[in-house]
């Protein structure tokens, strides 16, 4: 893998730090502005909407842009939106960068997928985003954990400067280290957006959304699962955490090691795991022995479906920035959807652990959304990866 690639991942760890960042700051924000908890939980929504709605936009503007440049502009974008952050004056100016940092991220992270794609071919392009998208993984681990930290000595504020200098050395790392990559000869703006036109394309975002969804239906309501209903002590939490985040980074490194030749059964028999463990998790949700291991199955196959859904994205439409910045767009809107349904039917009495039957719910409609495709691969005659992936819209690969 070119070290360009990994440069990249850690631009994606200070991105994805900063969205779920707020979770660990909650109590600060609420104390530093006299608002709610529940109000400064919108950041984190206002986040997801910034990316689902700027992020494309922003991206076609960036499309006659050199792609290394445009990097290093957003990363400077979004260590300035950080800055804001983190000397806001008002709730609302913290609202304003929350949006600015969002929309950097989102165009960020479709024209990374670009680069990596192009770095590394066809034939390695999963497993390049399985490092790329590493840094997802390491934020839950590392850059959450972290951010709190630092709240709990130095104040929230300091949070916001650590991420935004760390962005900032990226930006120094990704003009040093990541290559220029040629643009097409011919800009075609029209024709990226024909390429969103493609029903097969929404249909798989729709299942990448499903999937994300229902991860994440349940892990915004793990704290409170495994004190009241688990009978976890609070100091207990941060470690279950702990547990599920490295979980998904083993995870991701070795599902990124045969995402370019198994993609379809990966993400068929991925979503079957998902699907199990949130419903044995709310069956047993009261017993600690088993919360833990099905906290551990569920961190190695949960998140770490990203890099295959990334590389289904590509087969299916193309290697093309916009395509993946709307995928991320599409996964920010499971990530909004999946915590208000679970909520919805908390708030309706159903108890915590619907939370995980709706994430459960959500999981086997993903897969039922992927069915069709799996079974088309089953039936594909068994190719080269190489040669599968230069078919146009083709999802078929090597049989296991």
């Amino acid at each position: 893998m070119p070290i360009a690639i990994f440069t990249l991942g850690i631009g994606v760890f200070c991105l994805n730090t900063t969205e779920i960042m707020v979770s660990g700051l909650l109590p600060s924000l609420s104390a530093e502005f006299d608002v709610s908890v529940s109000t400064v939980g919108y950041l984190i929504s206002i986040f997801a909407l910034g990316m689902v709605i700027g992020g494309p936009l922003l991206t076609v503007a960036l499309l006659r842009v050199p792609r290394k440049k445009a990097l290093i502009c957003l990363l400077l974008v979004f260590v300035l939106g950080q800055a804001l952050g983190a000397v806001a004056p008002e709730f609302w100016v913290l609202v304003i960068a929350r949006v600015v940092t969002a929309l950097a991220a989102s165009a960020f992270f479709g024209i990374a997928v670009a680069v990596s794609a192009q770095l590394v071919g066809p034939e390695l392009r999963g497993r390049a985003l399985s490092i790329l998208l590493g840094g997802v993984m390491i934020a839950q681990v590392v850059g959450l954990p972290a951010a709190s930290l630092i709240d709990q000595h130095f104040g929230w504020r300091a949070s916001f400067w650590a991420v935004g200098a760390v962005a900032g050395l990226s930006a120094v790392a990704v003009a040093w280290l990541v290559p220029v990559t040629p643009l097409p000869e011919r800009i075609d703006v029209r024709g990226e957006v024909a390429a969103l036109r493609n029903p097969r394309l929404w249909a798989v975002y729709c299942t990448n959304a499903m999937v994300i969804g229902s991860i994440v239906a349940g892990t915004s309501y793990f704290s409170p699962i495994f004190v009241d209903v688990g009978g976890f002590s609070p100091s207990a939490v941060p470690w279950l955490f702990a547990v599920f985040g490295i979980g998904t980074v083993v995870g991701n490194a070795i599902i990124g090691r045969f995402v370019d030749r198994y993609m379809m059964p990966l993400i068929f028999y991925g979503l079957i795991g998902v699907t199990l463990c949130l419903v044995v998790f709310a069956l047993v949700a009261e017993n600690r022995v088993a919360t833990v291991v099905v906290l551990v199955v569920l961190g190695l196959i949960g998140l770490p479906l990203n890099p295959a859904m990334g590389a289904r994205v590509m087969r299916v439409a193309n290697d093309g920035p916009l395509v993946s910045t709307v995928n991320a767009s599409a996964i920010n809107v499971g990530v909004v959807l999946g915590p208000w349904a679970g909520g919805v039917a908390i708030s309706a009495g159903a108890g915590l652990v619907a939370a995980l039957w709706i994430g459960a719910c959500m999981a086997f409609i993903g897969l039922l959304s992927v069915a069709p495709a799996y079974a088309a691969t089953r039936r594909a005659r068994p190719l080269d990866t190489a040669a599968m992936a230069a078919v146009p819209g083709s999802e078929a690969g090597p049989r296991p």
